[in-house]
Order: C-alpha cells, then sequence, then structure tokens
C-alpha cells in the first residue's frame, strides 16, 4: 500500500468515527478537506542523541518503546528536511555548539523561511553566541534562517524569534508573524483551507463579530472582511503582540484585540464584574450576531457557553471532537448545526479538527 492509498484509508475511518460521534443529531453533509500525504508539517522537535563522534535526531516510538534515529521526516515540510541535514553536518564537528544539545525545534513557512532553536543542558554564553553566528552566516547561503539558543531561564534570539507566513486566502495574500513557542496551525495547506471554509460560512453577514481564543490573529483578519467590526480576544501577551503586528501588516481597519481571556470577558459581557482592560472600549458599540470560539481541547467553560448562547450565529473550530460534542449537547436547546467539516490537520493520528457552523433556532 502506496502513501496515498494509505492516506486515504486513514482519512475514510476518520470520517466514520465522527459521523458516529455526531450520531445522535441531524447534521448535514460533512465537508472534508484533505492534507497532502507527505510534508504537511510546517513545525517539528527532535531530541538529539550523541553517541561518540556521531550525532543525530531520534524521537520515540511509544509502540515499540524505543528511541527512532530520524535524520529525514517525511511529514515535515521539505524546507525542515533539508535543514535538518545541513544543521547536522554543522553541529557534529562543532564540539562546543554541540556539547550538552538535547534537542532541536524547527518552525518554517510555505513562503521558505525558517526558525532553529537549539536546547541544550548548560548556560550559554559568549562563546555560543559567535560561533552561532558563524553557523547562521553559514546556513544563510542556502536558507531564510533564525537561530534561537535555549537554556534554563534563557533564551539568546541571534536576530528575530519569529518567521512571517504569506497564505494565499480566497485570492488574496495574507501575511502571519508567527513566534516561537507560541501556537500556530501546523498544516499550513489545511490551515488555508480552513480559513476559506471560515470566509465561506460567513459570507453576506452585515453584522459585526466577536472572537475568542484568536490567538495571533489568523481567524479574524481572514474573517474582518465579512464583518463591520471584528473585536477579538487573548490572554496570552506575545499572541497578542503578534497578532497587532499581522493587523498592521495586513491594513485591516475594523478589528480590535483585547488581552483578556474567554472566561473573564464572559463575566465582563454578563456584568460580574467590571475589567480595567476594557476601559475606553464601547462594547455596546458593537452588534455581534456571530461569535467564533477556537478553544483549547478541554472545550468551553460553563459560563461561556452560556454566553454564546445569546448568539444568532455559533463558529466553532475544535481540536476535540469529544468535548465539542458536549458543548453542543449543551447548546443543541438554543441552536442547530448547519455546517460541519473535518479539516485533517494531523494525519495519521487519531486527531481531528472539526469545524461547525450553529444557528439559532427559529421555533
Amino acid at each position: 500500500m502506496n502513501n496515498l492509498e494509505l492516506y486515504k484509508n486513514q482519512l475514510e475511518e476518520k470520517k466514520i468515527r465522527l459521523q458516529q460521534i455526531f450520531t445522535q443529531y441531524q447534521i448535514p453533509e460533512l465537508e472534508i478537506f484533505e492534507s497532502t500525504p507527505t510534508h504537511y508539517r510546517m513545525r517539528a522537535e527532535f531530541r538529539v542523541w550523541h553517541e561518540g563522534e556521531d550525532l543525530y535526531y531520534y524521537m520515540f516510538d511509544k509502540v515499540l518503546n524505543l528511541k527512532v534515529r530520524t535524520d529525514q521526516y517525511m511529514p515535515a515540510s521539505i524546507v525542515i528536511n533539508e535543514m535538518m541535514i545541513a544543521l547536522m553536518d554543522e553541529l557534529r564537528p562543532n564540539n562546543l555548539l554541540r556539547h550538552k544539545l538535547f534537542q532541536v525545534d524547527f518552525l518554517s513557512t510555505l513562503s521558505g523561511e525558517i526558525l532553529v532553536t537549539l536546547l541544550y543542558h548548560r548556560q550559554l554564553a559568549d562563546d555560543w553566541i559567535a560561533e552561532a553566528k558563524i553557523l547562521r552566516e553559514k546556513l544563510l547561503k542556502k536558507f531564510k534562517v533564525n537561530i534561537i539558543g535555549r537554556a534554563r531561564k534563557q533564551k539568546i534570539d541571534l536576530d528575530f524569534d519569529f518567521v512571517v507566513e504569506e497564505f494565499q486566502v480566497d485570492q488574496k495574500k495574507l501575511y502571519y508573524k508567527q513566534v516561537e513557542n507560541c501556537f500556530t496551525q501546523p498544516n499550513a495547506l489545511v490551515a488555508i483551507k480552513m480559513l476559506e471554509w471560515a470566509i465561506d460560512v460567513t459570507k453576506n453577514s452585515k453584522d459585526d463579530l466577536l472572537e475568542l481564543y484568536c490567538g495571533n490573529g489568523n481567524f479574524s483578519i481572514a474573517l474582518s472582511k465579512n464583518f463591520r467590526k471584528v473585536l477579538a480576544t487573548e490572554l496570552a501577551g506575545p499572541s497578542v503582540l503578534a497578532a497587532q503586528y499581522n493587523i498592521e501588516r495586513n491594513k485591516i481597519e475594523n478589528l480590535q484585540i483585547i488581552r483578556m481571556s474567554a472566561e473573564d470577558f464572559s463575566d465582563a459581557m454578563s456584568g460580574v464584574r467590571a475589567f480595567e482592560r476594557l476601559r475606553g472600549i464601547d462594547l455596546k458599540s458593537y452588534e455581534c450576531q456571530t461569535i467564533f470560539v477556537d478553544p483549547p481541547r478541554s472545550g468551553l467553560d460553563g459560563n461561556t457557553l452560556k454566553m454564546i448562547s445569546n448568539y444568532q450565529r455559533i463558529l466553532y473550530i475544535s481540536c476535540n471532537p469529544n468535548t465539542l460534542i458536549e458543548n453542543i449537547r449543551e447548546l443543541s436547546t438554543t441552536h442547530t448545526v448547519s455546517r460541519i467539516a473535518l479539516f485533517d490537520q494531523f494525519p495519521y493520528t487519531e486527531h481531528m479538527e472539526c469545524g461547525v457552523l450553529l444557528e439559532k433556532r427559529m421555533d
């Protein structure tokens, strides 16, 4: 069985499993968005094994309960695979850069940029910086690369700690600053399909949009053209800064980001308590009939569920169908599922990324 056949089979299994999860509800036809069978991951991390003069990446196989040498990794992007070879060729003979190196992280983009993070079980000093700069100059001959060194309570950026991704979304180019150690969708081509699906299900909107868990502004920037105004919340500071950069870079004028958790914002909207961070923001000026949520695997908390149930349309992206169905069970008294999609962000795994549009019941 070749890679394509194997991939098609596992995707069909996911489709059946997702339909079974939703079997108690009358749902529309499931929309399926495939991945490429290889080179789909824009980020990857590998442990490093020292064996005499040799040095190599490895991953741990939980089934076999052993370390597996990983000179190449077919799920990772082509630029990551090329960098894996080039970087290791430079590290093996370099006693200073390889000393107590235990992990290497890669973050790449469709536009060809790559960020390399070297993690150590020792503190990094000026001699490491000098050698790392030489390494970067060598790699720059072939790659658009930045290097970061990390150790306990220590982070050294030789230049930048981010890459800028370029997505062609709905016939428009969008730019996204993606910061090291911050969340980004790992499968870039499927991420584009997710954005285009979200744009499609919210087209012809005449209201405003509220988004919770907006991250670096990934969805809110793409969706801003469908709404009069967009208000988005995010708690993580680096993600908020990245979102502000992305708003300016994409020349978005109708989007405002608030640094606040979804739970706190729910309390603010329900009048439970006031927040200094909302001072000067006229929440009443927003006429949000649509709310977008992309929560963590644990799903939405009770207060947030209660809040979003008041909206005409709920656009829900989930990385965990089990908590998604639990949340939909709560929302089914007020809303029905009008669109549902499976985005295969994580081929060859049990993980499923889902998109659901819920609309207010008319009865």
